[in-house]
């Protein structure tokens, strides 16, 4: 009955909450340095978890090599989360744009409240098939 939920829509579902869970917490990190001289925001690249939840290896894709000179692997960040060195927003050197933040922390709340309702509706399928034994 376990392998019912061990599913690669499950699983990539599951990806996303834990992606959502993150880019809440580094999201509230940043608005909670909104003050801090010298701080840079941070976000997190739902590409690479994505590419993690559908199985890249070690952050990678597998390529097929068929000559010595094709290309070889790269490496990605594999934590997902990013840091914005690139720009400041103030003269401290801070680079946090609390209204931008705040809207990122409602697009992040919108997006794990889809994830929510997909579960409870591949949830949904699995009672009925369940029920209809």
């Amino acid at each position: 009955m376990s392998d019912w939920l061990n599913t690669p829509m499950f699983n990539v579902l599951e990806k996303s909450m834990d992606a959502a869970s993150l880019r809440q917490k580094v999201l509230a990190d940043n608005i909670a340095n909104v003050d801090t001289p010298d701080f840079k925001r941070s976000d997190v690249d739902f590409d690479t978890l994505l590419g993690q939840a559908i199985g890249k290896v070690d952050g990678e894709l597998p390529l097929k090599v068929t000559a010595e000179r094709h290309l070889q692997k790269t490496e990605l960040n594999t934590s997902g989360v990013v840091n914005d060195e690139s720009t400041t927003y103030r003269n401290d050197g801070n680079n946090v744009d609390i209204d931008r933040e705040m809207v990122n922390v409602a697009e992040n709340g919108i997006y794990y409240n889809s994830v929510t309702r997909a579960i409870s509706a591949q949830l949904s399928n699995l009672r009925t098939v369940i029920g209809q034994r």
